[in-house]
């Protein structure tokens, strides 16, 4: 444990491990993803609001603007959290949209009201990964959201896409989840199949379990271990983890087979459309039952019933096939633009929403989704 200055180099995603302590400090979990590193950080005591349902800030993108000294649009987020006591939203922010962008911590309070996250001075332990692409590795991975300063215009099938090949090394990092008391790292590696899952033990003892992970990609027809985890989240009670890919599977992980060094194949049980590239995936309650919800770069908010996916056979069949399934069924929420998302509490989803080229945080409530 260090309370010196951390110096991070890059944006990445963060989570909140969802215990507290007894006197309500809170670890935030930071990853730094040019660093291939993930920081813990305990956060100060902070102040109950289990009041706190609506969280909503105007104009998010200005707001992140000028705070952070940087033109609109140049605050890219890259994570997003809630304070599992104060309820207040914190940000991973890039400043620019570049392999060099320097990264920014921002806080939301439940009142809206928007600073910079001070965590200098604070106890924090790291946990560098030892699986991560080397800079001068020359595989490369696709981004699909349009916030790389490579990212191109390109029309697939008359579909407007903003296409960014970035070097792997980029996507070392690409979501966090807490996951039966384990904290579950995705993304790529630098071994020959690159995608990823690290089941890392908090606190941090230097170790971790190293799972390559296959699919089956429906709409590509083929089996893959390139294309990394871009959301993930803890399922049946922590039994199972969801991940969803770019363009848009959705696959099944039962925990028990995450060992170290193995190789898993995954049980696709959703193909959500091609062409588009996920943000966040979670789950939610609503009248007893457990809901999920996949924000994506092409399409509204998509709702998943939990109940469908323990019948769902694997999907191993392409959809250019005659009788191919696209497996459970999903519903397009009135929720366009939505991007990050996470949970305020099970009844309620802090959401950041892109409507006519401006950002906004909203709080949606579960019993209207």
């Amino acid at each position: 444990m260090s309370t010196d200055p951390v110096s991070l180099t890059s944006a990445g995603p963060l989570l909140f491990a969802p215990e507290v302590a007894d006197d309500g400090m809170a670890v935030l979990f930071v990853s730094d993803v040019s660093a291939a590193t993930v920081y813990a950080f305990e956060l100060a005591p902070e102040t109950p609001n289990s009041g706190a349902t609506d969280v909503r800030v105007d104009q998010l993108d200005a707001k992140l603007a000028s705070l952070l000294g940087v033109s609109r649009g140049d605050a890219v987020i890259r994570g997003m959290a809630v304070h599992p006591l104060s309820r207040a939203v914190y940000l991973s922010i890039a400043r620019g949209h570049g392999a060099e962008a320097g990264p920014a911590l921002v806080r939301v309070d439940a009142d809206g009201t928007v600073t910079v996250a001070e965590i200098d001075g604070l106890a924090v332990t790291s946990f560098e990964l030892d699986d991560a692409p080397e800079a001068d590795d020359e595989r490369l991975d696709v981004w699909l959201d349009g916030t790389d300063d490579s990212a191109a215009p390109r029309e697939i099938y008359g579909v407007e896409l903003s296409i960014a090949q970035v070097p792997a090394r980029r996507s070392t990092i690409t979501d966090l989840a807490w996951v039966d008391g384990s904290l579950f790292v995705a993304g790529l590696s630098d071994e020959e199949f690159s995608s990823r899952l690290r089941r890392v033990s908090y606190p941090f003892d230097g170790s971790a379990r190293e799972t390559s992970v296959e699919i089956f990609h429906v709409d590509h027809g083929k089996y893959e271990t390139q294309s990394p985890i871009r959301a993930l989240t803890s399922f049946d009670g922590g039994a199972g983890i969801l991940a969803s890919y770019t363009c848009t599977p959705v696959v099944h992980f039962d925990l028990d087979d995450l060992t170290d060094g193995a190789l898993v194949r995954g049980r696709t049980v959703a193909e959500l459309g091609p062409m588009n590239q996920p943000f966040s995936l979670l789950s939610y309650e609503r009248d007893g039952e457990e809901f999920l919800l996949v924000s994506n770069t092409r399409h509204p908010l998509l709702k998943i019933a939990a109940s469908s996916i323990a019948g769902q056979d694997a999907l191993t069949r392409p959809l250019s096939e005659d009788g191919a399934s696209k497996g459970i069924p999903r519903e397009e929420l009135g929720h366009p633009g939505v991007t990050w998302m996470a949970n305020l509490d099970r009844g309620n989803v802090v959401v950041v929403q892109n409507l006519d080229g401006e950002l906004h945080l909203r709080t949606l409530e579960a019993a209207v989704l």
